[in-house]
């Protein structure tokens, strides 16, 4: 090299230099943008669960269904930050649990993203519950149980797949949650409506199902359709950073939602069932429950398959749990349960690389039973708890009356019931 061509080459490096690291600044910069829309997206599922599950509801418990998702995000995101977050993904020698991130207090700005996109993804799991066990579940309990999720049941599995785990080692694919959220919370929501009984009314003494009507329909809809926005947040904001993989992610979760759709009203047909607007957009969210495992790693046209196969489980799943007498309101565990066990695995079979490899396959089936065989029976126990220190469900009368007025001292649609409740207590006390 001659000396006039090294002089101009250590000229320019210094300005690379330095437009290297303003890329990487502007990189970095945009992936935080991107997880905070992404975060704020996952934040406003909550108000589409919320409008779902009371508008699924009847009208003397829309109050009491809102503020247990209002407990929901608030209880857990303070639990998360003070213990699940650390348990979830914090040094984990040991591939079972975290041991250090505690009420993380000095992480460094992605950190902070990242905890914030975590926490909306925790409040998600113990909510999947509320709607199951809805119109019969005192409120106290309900705070507690929110704790106990947070806290323990959904952190230690996600600890195991996102935390660096055993079953991460193990090459388990479960790419924003089909079992760490959604199963792990509808496995939650069958103890749940387990120990609590049906609702007053649900099955007749013969024990044939009887259908009680939520009160507002268009509600349910709307609050399907906002957690189908939220979902692009919720399955794209997964990259944790802005690539030009979200763009195939987020066309596989909206293809897989309306092959949910479409699955709900094939099946609905085939068994002769009426076309019910709540069966549709559960069979929307099935498809959505279905792909989130394998929207990163899956074709388009399988992406299809797995929400069409969905709406089967969403028909199938209702039926069942009605067989078996148990009463979930808002079918949540055929929704969330049974449609992420099931994505789950369609994420090993319809793998993009490697499709139908019985190695993937057996290492899903694994992380399938194990998210089952840990938040069912700890769930099953929790519940038994809670039942006996505070008492799970609440009286008969209350059931009754309606639990806004019984434990709120307020409704949603104070024209029809003001007269008796205000005869009825003088007094918020």
């Amino acid at each position: 090299m001659t000396p006039v061509a090294f002089a101009i080459l250590a000229a320019a490096a210094p300005s690379a230099f330095a437009q290297a690291g303003s890329e990487s600044l502007v990189k970095l910069e945009t992936d935080m943008v991107w997880l905070a829309v992404a975060s704020a997206m996952v934040f406003f599922m909550q108000a589409g669960f919320a409008m779902l599950e009371s508008g699924m509801s009847r009208t003397k418990n829309s109050v009491n269904v809102l503020m247990k998702n209002y407990i929901d995000l608030s209880v857990g995101t303070l639990v998360f930050w003070m213990v699940g977050y650390g348990l979830m993904f914090g040094d984990n020698p040991s591939g079972w649990f975290g041991t250090s991130e505690f009420m993380l207090a000095a992480a460094d700005e992605r950190g902070y993203s990242l905890l914030m996109f975590q926490t909306m993804f925790a409040a998600t799991a113990v909510t999947i519950a509320s709607g199951a066990m809805a119109e019969r579940t005192r409120f106290s309990a309900y705070f507690l149980l929110s704790v106990v999720v947070t806290g323990l049941i959904y952190p230690l599995y996600g600890s195991w797949v996102w935390g660096g785990g055993w079953l991460a080692q193990a090459g388990f694919i479960d790419f924003a949650g089909s079992t760490v959220v959604h199963s792990v919370g509808g496995w939650c929501a069958l103890a749940g409506i387990i120990v609590l009984g049906p609702r007053l009314g649900r099955f007749s003494p013969a024990g044939k199902p009887v259908y009680i009507a939520g009160h507002h329909l268009p509600q349910v809809a709307l609050g399907g359709f906002i957690l189908w926005l939220g979902w692009f947040g919720f399955n794209g904001g997964s990259t944790t950073a802005a690539s030009l993989s979200i763009g195939p992610i987020n066309l596989n979760t909206h293809l897989a939602a309306a092959a949910g759709v479409v699955g709900t009203l094939f099946f609905s047909r085939l068994f002769r069932l009426p076309l019910l607007l709540t069966n549709t957009v559960n069979g929307a969210l099935g498809g959505l429950v279905a792909i989130t495992a394998g929207c990163a790693t899956m074709a388009p046209g399988y992406a299809v398959l797995t929400g069409f196969v969905a709406g089967a489980f969403v028909i199938g799943g209702s039926a069942l749990l009605a067989r078996l007498g148990l009463d979930d309101v808002v079918g949540a565990v055929p929704v969330h349960g049974f449609c992420g066990a099931w994505g789950t695995l369609a994420a090993g079979l319809f793998f993009i690389d490697d499709p139908f490899n019985s190695t993937r396959i057996a290492v899903q089936l694994i992380g399938i039973g194990a998210a089952l065989a840990w938040a069912l029976p700890l769930s099953l126990v929790a519940f038994r708890v809670l039942d006996g220190i505070v008492g799970l469900r609440v009286p008969e009368r209350f059931e009754m009356q309606g639990l806004d007025y019984a434990e709120h001292y307020e409704v949603a649609y104070p024209e029809f019931s003001g007269t008796r409740l205000h005869r009825e207590k003088t007094s918020p006390g």
